[in-house]
């Protein structure tokens, strides 16, 4: 073990926790490591997997964190490969090749990787000696960033006959270890927990009303001149609009957010981590796999989501080493649209009632084939929590996933139809005629019709696939592809669509009650009287921080008074029929039905779901009116309204 980490990784010693993980696996036991960010948690199973006789199999949760392990790993001759979105068919052939013959000893995937058949299959094939599992608190309910195809990984450790797991994770509350420990399996003595204390971060928190904070996050960065900073916002166009106002007060900054063109963000980031480019103003969507080591800045200009967001995002400050400030302008003008990012992720009754028909509807086939997008809009549930559901019933054993397809393929001729012909002979040029005949071309693009090549010339799906992949290879034809079908196996029929429509829906109250708790458990924490660094080390666990850090801002004597947001005016004087009666009128002429008092608030509370973008719900008087006022209080004044107007027949009583 000293020795492969002297020769192969360059390092005399392991960093604190490294080596009892290592050992752990090593000895052929299962084993967590809960280290702080940058810490050194990939080692634990970069070291093992060469000394492990078969395959590690990494489950990452970011593209941009494996393509960095990759490139770590080549650079150390390390045979690993990777499989994801961006590859061609041919190269994900090529990985799979090397996996079967043993070449490569690491292979990296997404969990949505798993959901794919053939890519089981082939997992099947390959003897695995462990199962990693990067960024592991995304498989507990109770952690952040929960990701529902986390929850079958156990699952797929039965069925590959995976001997062991190394689960890594640099944020997990004692609950989510406990969840994490149980759904694996692992020992207590095998959880290796490094403490979540950071020596070198001053943690402050400064109390700031809404309308100050521009003019003091501009003084606070003028007191860092030419420091690599991050400054961290809710929302995209929170990052536009503080990078203009930074620019304009003499501090060159970057605005960086999903909304970005991928290209763009790149040489955004590309930038920073050069030294080019200083300050960057980010959604959270900046910083997974950013491993700059000279960060002496993060500021929060508004809250973040949860506390396990503030310590993973303070936790890219001062890897170094080296003293570096983290700052929360902290007040409770935003808490509104935290607390709203979490309702709008609760679905409906009727909702998940609906995907539950359409369930039901396919028991006969025997399969279930649905387009995600069209079943959200059809269920009125976000994409998100609609994954969630569906991994949900997966879990409850009424379906298995198959595979996934592109419902539709569509081809712009690079090369004109004869000449393409010429390139085959015999039954070839026949199939690539068919194809040619088949596909309905408008101006630019031919879409291929699948039906009628299988109707008229007995031609699958995967080989007229296969043809437009080679003309695309070939340069003859530009292909596209888009909407995705997902297809499942039907395994149960014998659920009652009341009782788990119902059981379902309180899986997501509970879900919904616990990240309301999680903001205000983070509020708290800005407000405590005790030193910062310990409290945040306390929540996650770690009782061996100092119980006075001298370096936050609450050793320095300042408690976080959080200012209240601005008085808004009672509901009870509100004008429900001026602020809903559109909304209500259109939703009658769309649906057939008054909405719920729960689809009002959303309405009001500016709140996105499906039906919303059917009905322009923007362009409605009252949209947004009341997106100020906490999301609870709005739904029992629309429900007492919603109950006045209409009689019990007519309208349901909740959502």
């Amino acid at each position: 073990m000293h020795n492969t980490l002297e020769q192969v990784f360059g390092f005399s010693h392991f960093r604190p926790g490294q080596e009892p993980a290592i050992s752990a696996v090593l000895a052929g036991r299962s084993a967590a490591a809960i280290f702080p960010t940058g810490s050194g948690k990939s080692l634990c199973y970069q070291l093992p997997a060469l000394m492990l006789p078969n395959l590690t199999l990494v489950v990452s949760p970011l593209l941009a964190l494996m393509q960095d392990q990759l490139a770590f790993l080549q650079r150390h001759g390390i045979p690993a490969g990777s499989i994801d979105s961006a590859q061609g068919r041919d190269d994900a052939n090529d990985v799979m090749a090397r996996a079967r013959s043993g070449e490569l000893k690491i292979l990296m995937i997404s969990v949505e990787r798993l959901k794919n058949e053939r890519f089981r299959n082939f997992l099947q094939q390959v003897p695995i000696s462990l199962l990693v599992v990067d960024e592991a608190h995304c498989i507990s309910e109770w952690g952040h960033n929960f990701r529902p195809d986390y929850l079958k990984l156990p699952d797929y450790q039965r069925q590959f006959n995976i001997p062991q797991t190394l689960l890594l994770t640099a944020t997990a509350t004692p609950k989510v270890i406990a969840d994490m420990q149980t759904r694996f399996a692992i020992d207590p003595d095998d959880v290796v927990t490094t403490g979540f204390y950071r020596p070198n971060l001053n943690l402050l928190v400064e109390p700031v009303r809404g309308p100050d904070k521009r003019r003091r996050l501009v003084e606070w960065i003028n007191e860092r001149p030419g420091q690599p900073g991050i400054v961290y916002v809710t929302l995209q166009k929170t990052a536009e609009h503080i990078a203009e106002h930074l620019e304009r007060n003499g501090i060159q900054a970057e605005a960086y957010h999903a909304g970005l063109p991928h290209e763009k963000r790149e040489s955004i980031q590309k930038r920073f981590m050069a030294g080019q480019s200083n300050c960057i103003v980010a959604t959270i969507a900046f910083g997974m796999g950013i491993d700059k080591s000279d960060i002496r800045y993060v500021a929060h200009f508004d809250l973040p989501k949860s506390i396990e967001n503030y310590s993973q995002e303070i936790g890219r400050a001062g890897r170094d080493g080296q003293p570096s400030d983290c700052l929360v302008l902290a007040n409770r003008d935003s808490l509104n649209v935290l607390e709203n990012f979490v309702y709008g992720d609760t679905p409906e009754r009727d909702g998940i009632r609906c995907v539950l028909e359409e369930l039901k509807d396919s028991v006969p086939q025997g399969q279930w084939e649905f387009l995600l997008g069209p079943l959200a809009d059809q269920s009125n549930i976000r994409a998100l929590p609609l994954k969630t559901l569906l991994v949900q019933l997966e879990l409850r054993g009424l379906i298995a996933p198959r595979y996934a397809y592109y419902a539709e393929y569509r081809f712009k001729y690079l090369l004109e139809p004869e000449a393409l012909l010429q390139r085959f002979e015999g039954e070839r040029r026949d199939f690539v005629a068919a194809i040619i005949h088949t596909s309905k071309r408008a101006r630019t693009w031919a879409t291929v019709d699948f039906d009628a090549m299988y109707t008229h010339y007995s031609a699958d799906r995967n080989r007229v696939v296969k043809a437009l992949d080679y003309f695309q290879e070939k340069g003859w034809v530009e292909l596209e592809s888009k909407q995705m079908t997902d297809v499942y196996s039907v395994l149960r029929s014998d659920f009652d669509i009341g009782v788990l429509s119902t059981e379902l829906y309180d899986y997501f109250a509970r879900h919904e009650q616990a990240e309301v708790a999680r903001i205000h458990a983070m509020l708290e924490l800005f407000a405590t009287e005790q030193c910062l660094g310990y409290r945040l080390a306390e929540y996650f666990g770690d009782h061996n921080a100092p119980q006075r850090c001298g370096h936050c801002s609450v050793c320095h004597g300042h408690v976080a008074r959080l200012p209240a947001p601005p008085e808004l005016p009672a509901l009870v004087g509100k004008d429900f029929s001026a602020l809903c009666g559109d909304f209500i009128h259109k939703h009658e002429q769309h649906t057939g039905s008054a909405p719920t008092a729960e689809r009002l608030t959303r309405f009001l509370c500016a709140i996105s779901v499906p039906l919303f973008t059917k009905l322009k719900a923007r362009t409605i008087s009252g949209y947004a009116a009341l997106e100020e006022y906490p999301y609870a209080q709005v739904r029992h004044w629309a429900q007492e309204h919603l109950a006045a107007v209409y009689s019990p027949a007519e309208y349901p009583p909740s959502r």
